[in-house]
């Protein structure tokens, strides 16, 4: 039996990483911040001046940002957000954008309002916006996770500023986490208390899942999926995934639940879990516990990459998801680390060249992987350990993957973000 200390870290560490947010998480949190800053300043600002570490830039240049007629960009989310952001909303910021809010907005990016400036920083996700009126101005500094605010000040004076600066933006002990007692969790919690969480993954995601399967946004990979192969369950289980994130990806306003900062961590993680359990006939209970399976392998994993890195977050998630299959097949946790090692002997490689619309296919691929990483591990082929990263246990190999996305791709991130700032 799990300790019961474990489980309620647990719970906790679900209800931090479980939230809704519209939009990719990135300009999100930007519009955020400047809603926030609106509030410090008391009034619209007359500029704004957004000072942007390498992966903010990475991840906000060619996404669409919800509610804005399509505008992409780091201007776009600061300007929607300060004129127009509700910050009590957090990661829903945008919700309320009205079309004058919108024409407002528009008009304050042509005219040169928002100007953007390289953050050097060693810390991936940390950006401080400044607004401008008159003789005022206020300032908000995030680090390290989208809403972790640091510090706020207002003509020079500090407001508020937190005594550690350093990387633990969260409340909930994550010390217990491991795949053998997330494995004893989802088959112990008791469902009530996971219900909250999975309900709403099953409302957002799958909500937007179907969205995207109407062809509307980026090029449809979801539907054109479908087309190639119909009646493979691997296949839909794909294509609701991508298509989510297609439609996420590509500006619209439906919110997601997030998982590990990431609506695409999120949808990859779960989408895929629903979709099986459904297709199969099982009970919600499975389902349920799958999902919560997926979800807290998912944060496992990125509690060793961080928030933001040149490691694509698709190949964590999706690995989660091929394992929690496994788990709703009944396989053993031998057959569930196979398939963690399977995966990550397969696709440790893909790079995260910020968010857009391609990253649909990314999480295709990696599911693909991650799937058929599953279907070996149940029939007791597993690669072996001391091939290439992988350990000789698969706790030990998604410590390792998690040094290379960490430590050892930071100049694979710092050529890719200066190719774009090249462009």
């Amino acid at each position: 039996m799990l300790e019961e200390k474990i489980k309620k870290d647990f719970i906790e560490i679900l209800g931090e990483e479980l939230v809704p947010a519209m939009g990719c998480t990135e300009p999100i949190a930007l519009a955020y911040a400047c809603a926030k800053a609106r509030e410090v300043l008391g009034c619209e600002p007359e500029k704004i001046t957004a000072f942007c570490s390498g992966n903010i830039i990475k991840n906000v240049r060619c996404v669409s940002i919800p509610n804005s007629g399509g505008m992409t960009g780091i201007e776009a989310a600061c300007v929607l957000g300060a004129l127009c952001g509700n910050a009590e909303r957090e990661m829903e910021v945008l919700e309320a954008v009205t079309p004058k809010g919108l024409e407002k907005s528009v008009e304050f990016i042509e005219k040169g309002g928002c100007e953007v400036v390289y953050l050097e920083s060693p810390i991936p996700l940390h950006f401080i916006i400044r607004l401008e009126n008159k003789e005022n101005n206020a300032e908000i500094e995030v680090r390290h996770s989208h809403t972790n605010i640091v510090r706020i000040s207002k003509n020079g004076e500090t407001l508020f500023m937190t005594e550690d600066f350093g990387e633990a933006t969260v409340s909930a002990d994550r010390s217990g986490l491991s795949v053998e007692n997330i494995f004893a969790f989802s088959n112990e919690v008791e469902i009530e208390a996971i219900k909250p969480f999975t309900e709403k993954q099953i409302e957002y995601n799958m909500a937007i899942a179907e969205e995207g399967l109407l062809g509307k946004f980026g090029i449809g990979i979801g539907t054109e999926m479908l087309l190639m192969y119909p009646d493979s369950v691997f296949t839909k289980m794909k294509a609701y995934a991508a298509a989510a994130s297609e439609a996420r990806m590509c500006g619209c306003s439906m919110p997601v639940i997030i998982t590990s900062g990431s609506g695409n961590q999120g949808l990859a993680s779960s989408v895929p879990v629903i979709v099986y359990a459904r297709e199969k006939g099982l009970s919600e209970e499975k389902m349920f516990r799958a999902m919560i399976f997926s979800s807290l392998l998912t944060i496992f994993q990125k509690e060793y990459i961080g928030k933001l890195s040149a490691f694509c977050g698709a190949v964590s998630a999706s690995c989660a998801a091929g394992a929690a299959i496994t788990y709703i097949c009944g396989g053993s946790i031998k057959q569930i680390k196979d398939t963690i090692d399977n995966t990550l002997a397969d696709i440790p490689g893909i790079i995260c060249d910020g968010a857009k619309s391609s990253c649909a296919a990314k999480i295709a691929s990696a599911l693909d992987a991650s799937l058929f990483a599953h279907v070996l591990a149940m029939k007791g082929k597993v690669y072996e350990a001391n091939t290439g990263i992988i350990q000789n246990d698969a706790g030990k190999t998604i410590t390792c993957v998690g040094h290379i996305g960490k430590v050892g791709m930071k100049q694979t991130d710092s050529e890719i973000v200066k190719m774009m700032i090249e462009n």
